[in-house]
């Protein structure tokens, strides 16, 4: 498990029930390495400025990671950690590598539209 403020996905089961419930999720699929910690700290800094996004995260090294690997928009990266946006249950976004907050945020803000950084 990660050692981050953020929700973690462990298993299948959580990652079905995180699409099903929620409209608008971002999720970082990634290890405790240099690379990845950064994005951990920008979504855990902009969770509460994006109450209409949930947050979590992913051990890459997990057992529910292979349904991130698996997915063809990711099929292709190289770097960790692979961060997705899913709108509706469906792949809207993903991306790979360390990203700043004006990265993350653009990226919230192209796929969930200002209103997710209202309340739910």
């Amino acid at each position: 498990m990660l050692n981050t403020n953020l929700k973690h996905i462990e298993n299948e089961a959580a990652f079905n029930e995180l699409l099903e419930q929620n409209p608008n999720v971002m999720l970082c699929c990634g290890r405790e390495g240099p690379m990845c910690l950064p994005v951990y700290d920008v979504m855990e800094n902009l969770e509460s400025k994006y109450q209409g996004v949930v947050f979590r995260d992913m051990d890459f090294d997990g057992p529910a990671a292979h349904l991130v690997k698996s997915l063809p928009e990711t099929r292709g990266f190289a770097g960790l950690p692979f961060t997705l946006y899913f709108k509706d249950g469906k792949l809207a976004t993903a991306t790979s590598s360390i990203q700043n907050k004006k990265q993350v945020r653009d990226n919230l803000d192209q796929t969930f539209g200002q209103d997710a950084s209202k309340a739910a």
